[in-house]
């Protein structure tokens, strides 16, 4: 699932605490995520977004975080151990043929792709995976960098998840950058 992989060293930018000053991730995912929900969060990196996500489930709660890079899932789990978090975590390094969540099929709460649908070669193919895994009536929050992603690439994004079966929310919120909340079809 490669396409232009971000390098890992660029994780550890990432992760800088002044970051929340402009992406703060309990305002960005604190109205999507409740106690005891499974998120899927494909892309995951070192985890920014993933331990507050992992603080919002709570001890009944889970995130399946995905990553293509050892590298990434290795910080991550070592940054989750510290923080007491790592039983919440659940981590997968995937390779070229997906996701690796089909055991997750129609199981997952809400999931969340964060700076990472520009780098995927295969939108559709990632959209029907993380479909698949979220229950009817779901939620995906996709979020791409205005400096990555056009206005128009970010809208062939979309249209590519309508056409695999999501449909746009309209957000009551700002959350910043290129944004679109999508919910999976009921049948």
């Amino acid at each position: 699932m490669a396409g232009r992989v971000c390098p890992h060293w660029v994780g550890y930018l990432l992760i800088n605490p002044l970051r929340k000053l402009f992406e703060n991730p309990n305002k960005i995912l604190g109205p999507f995520v409740q106690e005891g929900m499974m998120v899927l969060e494909p892309g995951c990196g070192m985890g920014y977004f993933t331990l507050p996500l992992a603080r919002m489930v709570g001890p009944t709660g889970r995130i399946v975080v995905v990553d293509i890079q050892p590298k990434m899932l290795s910080a991550l789990r070592r940054r989750a151990q510290k923080a007491g978090l790592l039983d919440r975590i659940e981590l997968r390094h995937i390779r070229d043929d997906g996701l690796g969540v089909k055991d997750l099929s129609g199981k997952v709460d809400f999931a969340v792709a964060l700076h990472v649908v520009h780098e995927v070669p295969d939108q559709a193919s990632f959209f029907t995976e993380v479909r698949h895994a979220l229950k009817q009536g779901s939620k995906l929050l996709v979020v791409e960098p205005k400096g990555h992603v056009s206005q128009d690439r970010f809208a062939e994004s979309v249209a590519t998840a309508e056409n695999v079966g999501f449909v746009s929310e309209v957000l009551s919120k700002k959350v910043g950058g290129r944004v679109a909340l999508l919910v999976k079809k009921i049948n």
